[in-house]
């Protein structure tokens, strides 16, 4: 799941998010582990970055600074990114030019769980998971009294200088930890000029004269981020805390973000003239502090192996600043908890069951402030079981949560998400087995889909939410099949999900102050898709050097399959009033937005120590 020509053996390699902890070619359900000099290769600025050379696997992109993981076509609120296998209570799902605040350099391992992860992760998981394990709170006694690493990095077309380090320290039954990383980078360097002739014919000034040549100008990023963590372990028994800060500076390329200003009653533009100009370059100013517990005991009591407790608090907030100046402020304050519980093998059935308790508290004030502030708790409860039948493993899953959502001075809304899977191995032989899936996942809609009312000038658009939306609904189907041979290694897979009420943002083909209007509705949709990797080992890893080429590719297509056009009625803020619009919205067609198809290749190669890799 990793490139390189010494990445490690996926039967290793334990995936921390599920509360079996297989390894991850044991795993029925798709799964992919970045760990080693294998993540080492791919480490970026960003998290979707870093995983985006995944079969499946693509991401979002606003400027160097922003990248969030797309899986399977599906990208923001349903894909859960978590840390330690806690979601991350940032403010990225709310737009796309809102970075993850979870720092990839840092991390050990990241697992990236493929298809609805909403049995052990919620509604917000019913496209994925993307999991980054960091190491803060160990998880057993390190070999070493004293061990660490440090790296260096550069990067021309950018002018990149990073720097990280870690330190964990034994002192009989207590590990500390303490880690830190410092990355500065520069406008990146482009060819030719960054706007589109498209863009120069609307009005804009001369792009030489505007923006320069070569340069994607405000693509600059700055990011600090820090942890000290200490963990006590016992023989049955084990008890950590770690304390995290992350900083990220960063811009939105010139023409990415657009000023919006309301019209008041007034019709008259002639005094904005100009007006972006005088805004100058959008800055983020990011911050999150975390503080993140795990604790836990082995053989509690006579029917259980293990009892095991995560939690985190997280404090985030940035600030978009335009021309230095502090314009609209977003904070997402918050705590999740989580409980599980292995049981002990019963009749050869193995199986783990837990709670997942949540809140957070979302505000944005300001005047480009599109989404208003809201509570979100939520509430589930999970159980897993798998077992073997000869050359056949089983695994089978159910969740249910409720999901409230208080928008402020108005009354909450429940939602109730109900999520059934079941997935199986068939092992031909040793070289060959084959995979299957169902599952059926529910998710509830997010406060952006519900209540967005205003310019959004990250999809330079008037988004308006509908308060009207149901829980929408997902079934899955998945076949594929693995094949390892001595210098051979070959995955596939082909999968279909038909939801019933997919949520997704809709052109109405009406404007509003020189902004398209989109509406967040509802129609049933079909995504199907395949992905596949081979990997050939021109020379043996247990020779001096060692050389694999890797070919990956991947697809996804997405169609509404809602029938006949629809006629909406809708409000568009205007102003202190509401301008009402009449608009059909049409029942087929693509839907928008979704990643291309895509086929790459690696070449990577190995000696005595040094490494180098090229791709395209």
């Amino acid at each position: 799941a990793a490139t390189g020509p010494d990445a490690v053996d996926l039967e290793g390699v334990v995936v921390t998010a599920v509360p079996l902890q297989d390894g991850a070619e044991a795993l029925a359900r798709p799964v992919e582990v970045l760990s080693g000099d294998a993540l080492d290769r791919v480490k970026s600025s960003s998290l979707g970055e870093t995983v985006s050379r995944l079969p499946g696997v693509q991401t979002t992109y606003f400027g160097p600074g922003v990248g969030r993981p797309i899986i399977r076509g599906q990208e923001g609120p349903r894909v859960q990114v978590l840390s330690g296998g806690i979601g991350s209570m940032d403010a990225s799902t709310v737009s796309a030019d809102h970075a993850v605040a979870v720092e990839p350099f840092l991390a050990d391992q990241i697992e990236v769980l493929k298809g609805p992860a909403t049995l052990l992760f919620g509604s917000g998981a019913i496209g994925g998971a993307v999991n980054v394990v960091d190491g803060r709170i160990a998880s057993s006694l390190p070999e070493q009294p004293l061990s660490g690493r440090a790296e260096l990095r550069g990067n021309t077309v950018n002018g990149e200088r990073s720097g990280m380090f870690r330190l964990d320290g034994v002192n009989g039954n207590w590990v500390l930890h303490v880690d830190g990383l410092v990355r500065d980078s520069d406008d990146y360097k482009i060819p030719g000029l960054a706007k589109s002739a498209e863009a120069e014919s609307d009005g804009d000034e001369p792009e030489e004269e505007a923006h320069g040549r070569g340069t994607l100008e405000n693509s600059a990023v700055s990011t600090r981020a820090g942890a000290v963590g200490a963990t006590w372990l016992g023989a049955r028994g084990h008890f950590g805390l770690a304390l995290s800060t992350y900083r990220s500076e960063y811009g939105i390329p010139a023409g990415a973000h657009v000023h919006h200003e309301d019209d008041g009653h007034g019709h008259e533009h002639e005094e904005e003239e100009g007006h972006a100009e005088e805004e100058g370059h959008v800055r983020i100013d990011m911050k999150q502090d975390r503080l993140e517990l795990k604790t836990g005991l082995r053989d509690p009591f006579a029917l259980l192996s293990s009892l095991d407790v995560r939690a985190a608090h997280t404090d985030y907030e940035h600030v978009e600043l335009e021309g230095g100046i502090p314009a609209t402020r977003f904070s997402n304050q918050g705590w999740e908890t989580r409980l599980e519980a292995v049981q002990k093998p019963f009749n050869g059935w193995r199986g783990a069951f837990g709670l997942q308790l949540g809140k957070t508290d979302f505000a944005a004030i300001g005047e480009e402030a599109f989404v208003p502030s809201t509570g979100t708790r939520t509430l589930g409860a999970f159980v897993v079981e798998e077992k073997d039948f000869g050359p056949w493993k089983v695994e089978l899953g159910a969740r249910h949560e409720r999901v409230t959502l208080q928008p402020l001075g108005e009354a909450a809304r429940d939602y109730d998400a109900s999520s059934l899977s079941a997935a199986a191995i068939w092992r031909f032989d040793e070289a060959l087995d084959l995979r299957f899936g169902l599952d059926s996942s529910e998710r509830a809609p997010t406060n952006e889909e519900l209540f967005a009312a205003g310019a959004h000038v990250a999809t330079r658009s008037l988004e308006i939410g509908d308060r009207k939306l149901q829980t929408e609904r997902g079934q899955r189907v998945e076949a594929g099949l693995h094949a390892h041979t001595g210098r051979f290694d070959f995955s596939f897979s082909a999968y279909q999900t038909r939801f019933k009420d997919f949520i997704y943002l809709a052109d109405t083909g009406i404007e509003e102050a020189e902004l398209p209007v989109r509406l967040w509705t509802q129609a049933d949709a079909t995504f199907t898709g395949a992905e596949a990797e081979a990997r050939l080992h021109l020379l043996d890893a247990g020779t001096a050097s060692a050389l694999e080429l890797r070919v990956f590719g991947d697809y996804v297509h997405a169609r509404l399959d809602g029938g006949q056009p629809r006629t909406v009625e809708i409000q568009v803020p205007h102003g202190d009033h509401n301008h009402a619009h009449q608009v059909v919205l049409a029942g087929t067609g693509n839907l928008p937005r979704i990643a291309p198809a895509r086929i790459g290749a690696d070449l990577d190669w190995s000696w005595a120590g040094w490494r180098a890799s090229m791709g395209a």
